[in-house]
């Protein structure tokens, strides 16, 4: 269940993304706090070599919103969601990139449709990357998939979406799963719309996605429909997707019973 005394639960994946994250997460708070809403920000670790956590400690010491989870290792992009699914306690939950790709300026207009849908995604139009290795593989990828799911979007790739945190917690989910989430968590309400977001240039680090992504979508259509019946019930025995080596976070006891905020 929700906790009432967080509104938005913004849940962030990070692989080695230290140059990014102090920009992010300035950006990411001055939008945040215009909201004039409680709001959390999950920062997951997902076994980064590079000075990611230690930054990521850093900033939640200084801002209570912030909690860190750190991974043992890499479990990758559907580990990390799954692990923000779990520990938000928003009524809402914000997906979004680390990089710096992603427009934190667009999540207010997202929140907005998401009074009246379940599901929010963003569509990166005009993409600001590879045009041959990214933008073509994509746009197949998105017709297979439509053609497959029932649900025709342009950009199912694209980390900015908004979920009612019932749509997406009740999810069992597997590797590589978080590509089709709005397909996956259509199974727990209808209502989905898509809205055009600003994409960025990268300017800091290597993307870590390449060509070998747009060949395993290709697999996983020829089971989708079975992923996506099996996604919806729970099943006791099968192994966790990540595991967490360390927290960091500030009970909400300790910010006056109100989710750090504006």
């Amino acid at each position: 269940m929700p906790d009432r005394r967080v509104a938005i639960s913004i849940v962030v994946p990070l692989r080695d993304e230290a140059a990014n994250l102090g920009p992010f997460h300035a950006e990411l708070t001055t939008v945040l706090r215009g909201l004039g809403m409680p709001y959390e920000v999950i920062l997951i670790d997902d076994g980064s070599k590079d000075a990611t956590f230690v930054l990521a400690c850093d900033i939640q010491r200084d801002d209570a919103a912030v909690r860190v989870l750190r991974f043992t290792r890499n479990f990758g992009q559907t580990a990390a969601f799954a692990a923000g699914f779990a520990a938000a306690r928003g009524e809402f939950i914000v997906t979004c990139d680390g990089d710096l790709q992603n427009d934190p300026a667009d999540i207010p207009r997202m929140l907005a449709l998401a009074d009246t849908h379940d599901i929010v995604v963003g569509w990166r139009r005009r993409r600001k990357d590879a045009f041959l290795s990214r933008h073509v593989p994509s746009v197949a990828a998105n017709l297979l998939l439509g053609w497959v799911s029932g649900v025709r979007l342009h950009d199912n790739g694209c980390s900015l979406k908004v979920f009612r945190s019932r749509m997406v917690k009740p999810l069992r989910l597997r590797p590589g799963m978080h590509r089709y989430l709005p397909a996956l968590a259509r199974q727990f309400g209808d209502r989905i719309v898509e809205v055009e977001v600003n994409h960025r240039p990268r300017q800091f680090g290597q993307s870590k996605y390449g060509l070998s992504r747009t060949f395993r979508v290709l697999v996983d259509l020829t089971r989708l429909r079975r992923l996506m019946r099996e996604s919806a019930v729970t099943d006791p025995g099968e192994p966790p997707l990540y595991e967490i080596a360390e927290v960091r976070e500030t009970p909400l006891a300790s910010q006056g019973g109100e989710a750090a905020g504006p």
